[in-house]
Protein backbone atom coordinates (compact mmCIF):
# COMPACT_ATOMS: atom_id res chain seq x y z
CA UNK A 1 0.00 0.00 0.00
CA UNK A 2 1.28 3.43 -0.88
CA UNK A 3 1.49 6.01 1.86
CA UNK A 4 0.05 8.70 -0.41
CA UNK A 5 -3.51 7.36 -0.41
CA UNK A 6 -4.21 7.51 3.33
CA UNK A 7 -2.22 10.74 3.61
CA UNK A 8 -4.35 12.46 0.95
CA UNK A 9 -7.54 11.13 2.54
CA UNK A 10 -6.32 12.36 5.91
CA UNK A 11 -5.61 15.83 4.52
CA UNK A 12 -9.08 15.98 2.97
CA UNK A 13 -10.72 14.91 6.23
CA UNK A 14 -8.67 17.40 8.24
CA UNK A 15 -9.46 20.26 5.85
CA UNK A 16 -13.17 19.40 5.96
CA UNK A 17 -13.05 19.44 9.77
CA UNK A 18 -11.13 22.71 9.80
CA UNK A 19 -13.71 24.29 7.50
CA UNK A 20 -16.45 23.02 9.81
CA UNK A 21 -14.78 24.56 12.86
CA UNK A 22 -14.24 27.92 11.19
CA UNK A 23 -17.53 28.23 9.28
CA UNK A 24 -20.16 26.66 11.52
CA UNK A 25 -22.06 28.58 14.17
CA UNK A 26 -23.72 25.63 15.92
CA UNK A 27 -21.67 24.27 18.83
CA UNK A 28 -22.60 20.64 18.15
CA UNK A 29 -21.46 20.91 14.53
CA UNK A 30 -18.19 22.43 15.72
CA UNK A 31 -17.67 19.46 18.06
CA UNK A 32 -18.39 17.07 15.19
CA UNK A 33 -15.82 18.91 13.06
CA UNK A 34 -13.22 18.57 15.82
CA UNK A 35 -13.92 14.84 15.90
CA UNK A 36 -13.41 14.71 12.14
CA UNK A 37 -10.04 16.39 12.55
CA UNK A 38 -9.03 13.91 15.28
CA UNK A 39 -10.03 11.01 13.03
CA UNK A 40 -7.83 12.41 10.29
CA UNK A 41 -4.91 12.44 12.71
CA UNK A 42 -5.72 8.86 13.75
CA UNK A 43 -5.70 7.76 10.12
CA UNK A 44 -2.27 9.33 9.67
CA UNK A 45 -0.94 7.65 12.81
CA UNK A 46 -2.06 4.21 11.70
CA UNK A 47 -0.87 4.70 8.10
CA UNK A 48 2.60 5.80 9.17
CA UNK A 49 2.76 3.00 11.74
CA UNK A 50 2.05 0.40 9.07
CA UNK A 51 4.49 2.06 6.68
CA UNK A 52 7.29 2.25 9.24
CA UNK A 53 6.69 -1.26 10.59
CA UNK A 54 7.62 -2.72 7.20
CA UNK A 55 11.08 -1.15 7.50
CA UNK A 56 11.72 -2.04 11.14
CA UNK A 57 12.61 -5.52 12.32
CA UNK A 58 10.80 -5.18 15.63
CA UNK A 59 7.34 -3.73 15.36
CA UNK A 60 6.12 -1.82 18.39
CA UNK A 61 2.93 -0.50 16.76
CA UNK A 62 3.27 2.73 18.69
CA UNK A 63 1.11 4.58 16.17
CA UNK A 64 -1.79 2.24 16.79
CA UNK A 65 -1.36 2.52 20.56
CA UNK A 66 -1.34 6.30 20.31
CA UNK A 67 -4.47 6.09 18.18
CA UNK A 68 -6.23 4.16 20.94
CA UNK A 69 -5.30 6.86 23.45
CA UNK A 70 -6.54 9.54 21.05
CA UNK A 71 -9.86 7.74 20.64
CA UNK A 72 -10.26 7.51 24.42
CA UNK A 73 -9.48 11.20 24.88
CA UNK A 74 -11.84 12.12 22.03
CA UNK A 75 -14.65 10.13 23.66
CA UNK A 76 -14.13 11.95 26.94
CA UNK A 77 -13.92 15.29 25.13
CA UNK A 78 -17.16 14.76 23.26
CA UNK A 79 -18.94 13.65 26.44
CA UNK A 80 -17.87 16.72 28.39
CA UNK A 81 -18.41 18.99 25.38
CA UNK A 82 -21.96 17.77 24.83
CA UNK A 83 -22.73 18.18 28.53
CA UNK A 84 -21.52 21.79 28.41
CA UNK A 85 -23.43 22.51 25.20
CA UNK A 86 -26.64 21.05 26.67
CA UNK A 87 -26.24 23.07 29.87
CA UNK A 88 -25.67 26.27 27.91
CA UNK A 89 -28.61 25.49 25.64
CA UNK A 90 -30.89 25.00 28.64
CA UNK A 91 -29.79 28.30 30.19
CA UNK A 92 -29.64 30.44 27.04
CA UNK A 93 -32.06 28.70 24.70
CA UNK A 94 -29.56 28.58 21.82
CA UNK A 95 -26.37 26.82 20.86
CA UNK A 96 -25.31 29.51 18.38
CA UNK A 97 -21.68 30.37 19.09
CA UNK A 98 -22.01 34.01 18.03
CA UNK A 99 -24.80 34.62 20.54
CA UNK A 100 -22.88 33.02 23.41
CA UNK A 101 -20.37 35.64 24.48
CA UNK A 102 -19.91 34.64 28.08
CA UNK A 103 -21.80 32.28 30.33
CA UNK A 104 -21.53 34.70 33.27
CA UNK A 105 -23.31 37.62 31.64
CA UNK A 106 -26.97 37.55 30.90
CA UNK A 107 -29.40 39.66 28.89
CA UNK A 108 -29.48 42.16 31.78
CA UNK A 109 -26.74 42.93 34.23
CA UNK A 110 -28.75 41.90 37.29
CA UNK A 111 -30.05 43.87 40.27
CA UNK A 112 -27.37 46.60 40.07
CA UNK A 113 -29.24 48.79 37.61
CA UNK A 114 -28.07 52.15 38.93
CA UNK A 115 -31.21 52.94 40.88
CA UNK A 116 -31.47 54.88 44.14
CA UNK A 117 -29.30 53.70 47.00
CA UNK A 118 -26.71 51.94 44.85
CA UNK A 119 -24.22 54.80 44.74
CA UNK A 120 -24.14 54.92 40.95
CA UNK A 121 -26.06 57.35 38.76
CA UNK A 122 -29.09 56.11 36.88
CA UNK A 123 -28.21 54.76 33.45
CA UNK A 124 -30.08 56.59 30.76
CA UNK A 125 -29.53 57.32 27.08
CA UNK A 126 -27.19 60.20 27.91
CA UNK A 127 -25.09 58.03 30.22
CA UNK A 128 -24.87 55.25 27.61
CA UNK A 129 -23.84 57.78 24.95
CA UNK A 130 -21.15 59.20 27.24
CA UNK A 131 -19.80 55.70 27.90
CA UNK A 132 -19.79 54.89 24.20
CA UNK A 133 -17.76 57.99 23.32
CA UNK A 134 -15.29 57.63 26.22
Amino acid sequence: MHLAYPAVLSVLLFCTGLYGVLARRNAILVLMSVELMLNAVNLNLVAFDVWLSKAAEETLHSGQALTLFTIAIAAAEIGIGLAIVLAVHRNRGTSDIDKLRDTAEGPDDGPDDGGPGTGTPAAGPAAEKAEATA
